[in-house]
Order: C-alpha cells, then sequence, then structure tokens
C-alpha cells in the first residue's frame, strides 16, 4: 500500500508544486480584528514548541533547550469570525494552510515584509 501512495506523491511532487502549511501549537494573544474588502479578518501569533534531546559521547540521553517558533496566522470570512468568538491567548490550535509573503513601506519609507500562514481549515483543540 505505501508503496504505491509513495509513488503517486513522487508523480504529484514531479508535476506540481505544493504550498502547505500545517501547524500545531497554541496562541499567543487574542486575535486582532479587521475589514479588508467588505471581508472579516483575523490575525494572531501561533507559537510552536519543539522538545529536543541529544544523545552525550558516553550515550546518555540529554535535554537541550526548547525551540520556540512564532508564526503569523491570518483567517478570512467565517473563520475570523470564527476566531473572533471562540479563539483566544492561550487556545490550542491546529491549523493548515499555504504561505504568503507580502511587503509594504514604512513611515520612514523601508521596505518591510512578512510571511504569514493563510489558513484553508483549523480546529481548535483541548487545552
Amino acid at each position: 500500500m505505501w508503496e504505491s501512495l509513495s509513488a503517486y506523491i513522487s508523480q504529484l511532487l514531479h508535476f506540481y508544486d505544493m504550498n502547505k502549511v500545517i501547524l500545531l501549537g497554541n496562541v499567543g494573544r487574542d486575535p486582532r480584528m479587521r475589514m479588508v474588502d467588505s471581508s472579516q479578518v483575523a490575525d494572531f501569533p501561533l507559537a510552536t514548541t519543539e522538545r529536543r534531546t541529544s544523545r552525550t559521547p558516553d550515550g546518555q540521553e540529554m535535554q537541550l533547550p526548547d525551540l520556540t517558533e512564532w508564526h503569523n496566522i491570518v483567517m478570512w470570512g467565517r473563520a475570523a469570525e470564527f476566531a473572533e468568538k471562540y479563539i483566544r491567548k492561550g487556545s490550542r490550535l491546529l491549523v493548515e494552510g499555504k504561505l504568503r509573503t507580502r511587503s509594504w513601506e514604512d513611515h520612514n519609507a523601508i521596505k518591510r515584509y512578512i510571511t504569514e500562514v493563510y489558513v484553508d481549515s483549523f480546529e481548535l483543540l483541548p487545552k
């Protein structure tokens, strides 16, 4: 079974590009709401933490410092409405989406960039 699935995925990857992100983490602040072209938009940071271990030369397991990454999450439309009602700082969230990078000029005419995860689907999980 896995061999045929692997072959299928290999064929897909050969012919198509893919922009897909799956994150499981904790919301860093309550969603910030705004309107864009008459559509509601929610944005908030999501923290993912990697628990890391290593082995010492004598084979003992050693705990390394956790590695936390912060991701900029963007939800549109009904997802944004859900976020406004139910997602709060500390919520555990599974998101699936795509990366988008945008740029703008700040008040000093310096070009700034931000990479965001535009959410396609999500699940609010128990804490």
